[in-house]
């Protein structure tokens, strides 16, 4: 006959305690209580049984070793009775000894049978308590490996739960400094935008600038055409302030430049080049003033000279000594050398503008180169963020479905030891 197990042995768990533990273990030992009484209640009934046998095999011998003394003593009366008496009753008594004996042998049967039968009983119902038992026990056994295994996903889940926590983060961060690329790019994008425009109008100034210097050009071989021809001293004296401001000039603008890059190269950019452009254009309406302010004068000139009539073919007009005919061509000297100066600024002040340009192309081509690295990085980087977060969303679809299977099958085998048919 098994024994009674002695309940079911769970390892504490000193973390943390939840209602489902307290409620397993209140459903665990009123089981248990419950199979104590059951067994109580057996053990009385084995003995009620037990002692009802006893008493019955008891009154049987009684009633057997009666039933012998009264055969026996109805025998001797029958023999210390006459003999003629003898020979009439014999018959009669041996008839009812045979019934009695015949019934005591077949009440002997019927009870050999009931107890043979209830023993068999017995024997069966003890079985089915031992085999019962056993199953109890195995439950027990792999209702608190399912409890590990719920623990174990809880913990798991709660672990995948702080890693996804981590990689949004992570993502997050990523996200803000993808967004600060971007808009790096896009200003970068801009700044080329607008320099492109700079660039433009600045090629238009230039070639404005080369057709007042092809006017200029003109203008002179007019002038020498009409006998205005410079002098040495003042062509001298041209050429060597010309020499001084082109070197002003072409120190002024490059350190002025190069100062701006230094400072602001992307912020003052747009204002340094609007302020350059603008004092072209202020002096290349100069230029357009003075060079109609020339025409006009080469106009007076043609007029006078038709007036005054034509001179003889060997007379040279640069040998003249007319005082007003000098000052014409000191003030025309004076006016080209203005203009070759200012010819020579405005070309030194484009030439450093399109310097500028170029090395602002350069930063603008490597600022856009890196931020597309980056932005490949950061699109390498989301991909992968993304997988993860998938792999870890499979892991955790996984887990609680175990789970739910897991506590289905709990709950199944709650309802199967509250409903198991007592023996």
């Amino acid at each position: 006959m098994g024994t009674q197990g002695t309940g079911r042995k769970r390892n504490p768990n000193k973390d943390r305690s939840t209602a489902e533990d307290d409620t397993l273990n209140l459903i665990a030992r009123e089981a248990e209580g419950r199979l104590a009484l059951k067994k109580a209640a057996r053990a009385e009934a084995r003995e009620i049984r037990m002692k009802e046998l006893e008493r019955q095999q008891e009154e049987v011998e009684d009633r057997d070793f009666l039933e012998k003394g009264s055969q026996s003593a109805s025998t001797l009366a029958s023999l210390s009775g006459s003999s003629s008496r003898r020979g009439s009753g014999e018959s009669s008594i041996t008839g009812d000894t045979d019934t009695s004996i015949l019934e005591i042998k077949d009440s002997l049967v019927e009870l050999e049978e009931k107890y043979r039968k209830a023993m068999v009983s017995n024997a069966q119902l003890d079985n089915e308590k031992n085999n019962l038992m056993y199953q109890v026990d195995r439950l027990k056994d792999s209702l608190m490996e399912l409890e590990e295994l719920l623990s174990e996903s809880r913990r798991e889940y709660d672990g995948k739960t702080k890693d996804i926590e981590r990689e949004q983060h992570a993502y997050g961060v990523l996200q803000c400094q993808f967004n600060v690329m971007k808009e790096t790019l896009k200003q970068s994008e801009e700044l080329l935008t607008a320099l492109e425009q700079q660039k433009e109008y600045s090629d238009a100034v230039k070639n404005e600038r080369d057709e007042l210097r092809d006017e200029l050009v003109q203008l002179k071989d007019i002038l020498k055409k009409h006998g205005i021809v410079l002098g040495p001293d003042l062509t001298t004296n041209g050429e060597k302030v010309e020499v001084v401001t082109e070197r002003s000039a072409s120190r002024d603008p490059a350190s002025q430049l190069a100062q701006d890059s230094q400072t602001s190269p992307t912020e003052g950019g747009n204002i340094m080049l609007e302020i350059r452009l603008r004092k072209l254009v202020d002096e290349r309406e100069n230029l357009i003033g003075q060079v109609k302010k020339l025409k006009a004068q080469v106009e007076q000139k043609k007029l006078r000279n038709g007036t005054e009539g034509c001179s003889p073919e060997g007379e040279v007009l640069e040998n003249s000594t007319d005082p007003h005919i000098q000052d014409l061509q000191r003030d025309a000297s004076r006016q080209l050398s203005d203009l070759k100066f200012k010819l020579v600024k405005s070309e030194q002040e484009v030439t450093a503008l399109e310097q500028y340009v170029t090395r602002l192309e350069g930063q603008v081509t490597r600022y856009k180169g890196a931020s597309e690295n980056a932005e490949d990085e950061l699109k390498a980087e989301k991909r992968k963020l993304q997988r993860e977060l998938q792999s870890t969303l499979d892991k955790i679809d996984e887990l609680e479905s175990n789970n739910s299977h897991l506590s289905k099958r709990l709950d199944k085998m709650k309802a199967n030891r509250t409903m198991a048919p007592t023996p």
